[in-house]
Order: structure tokens, then C-alpha cells, then sequence
């Protein structure tokens, strides 16, 4: 299960989101925003992230205007690392090297187009573990 979660700036791309996870058969749950009202972006990244946290998620994606902030507030949840990302090898090295466990994306910079190939890397890469392991463990508090 993939948790959702976006302010207004981020809206319309996280809808995109969803209709690829429904074309790809991935089940999803939504922690909001729902309308295009403006809305504070840590509630959301927060709630997505505490999903993912808790387990009841396996990852999240966040979406703000810029990715910045809602990435930010999903950090501050502890085991999250969540990865801002801008186009498909920042996502699969994320994956790969940093077990991010959650994306960023930026409503107000990335198309539909390049959104559906940083989605589609991050959930299909897997963690190499390894010496990567150890280093990911240094991340914990």
C-alpha cells in the first residue's frame, strides 16, 4: 500500500498519481489534501508519513509545489527518509543506496510524463543493502 499525501500546490499531480497507481493495479490510500483550497503541506506530508512509519504503508509519495516542504515534514517523522526528486536516477539511486522509503515530487515542476518515470523507478528498485545498509543505519537518531 502506497501512502498519498499533498497540499494544494501539489494536488493535480497527485491525482495524476493515483490514476497510474490504479492503471498499474498498486493499491493507495489518500491522507489529503482534496480540494485545490490552499492548506498547510506538513499536515499531509506528516500523516503520509506516519502511515509509512507505523507500517501501514510500505511507501509514500509526497507532493507539494516544490517538493521541499512537504519532504521536510515527512523527514521529521522518525524512521521516514524521504527523497525529493526531480527526474528517474535521483529516485532509483535513492532507492538503491538510501532505502528512502518515501518520494518528493514538485507539483510545480515536473509533467505528468516525467512524474510516471520517477514514480515508476522508485517503487520498482530495490535496496542494495550491503555497505549501504550501514550507512542507512547511521541515519536512525
Amino acid at each position: 500500500m502506497i501512502a498519498l499525501g499533498s497540499d494544494h500546490g501539489g494536488l493535480a499531480l497527485k491525482q495524476h498519481v493515483m490514476a497510474w497507481l490504479d492503471d498499474h493495479g498498486l493499491a493507495y490510500k489518500d491522507y489529503g489534501c482534496y480540494t485545490s483550497e490552499s492548506c498547510d503541506y506538513p499536515d499531509f506530508g506528516r500523516a503520509a508519513a506516519e502511515a509509512v512509519a507505523s507500517g501501514e504503508c510500505d511507501r509514500g509519495i509526497v507532493i507539494c509545489t516544490t517538493g521541499i516542504g512537504i519532504s521536510i515534514a515527512a523527514n521529521k517523522v522518525k524512521g521516514i527518509r524521504c527523497a525529493l526528486c526531480s527526474e528517474p536516477l535521483s529516485a532509483e539511486m535513492t532507492r538503491r543506496h538510501n532505502d528512502a522509503n518515501m518520494l518528493a515530487m514538485g507539483g510545480g515542476l515536473i509533467g505528468n510524463n516525467m512524474a510516471d518515470r520517477i514514480v515508476e523507478v522508485f517503487l520498482n528498485t530495490e535496496f542494495e543493502g550491503g555497505r549501504h545498509q550501514r550507512r542507512v543505519n547511521k541515519l536512525e537518531p
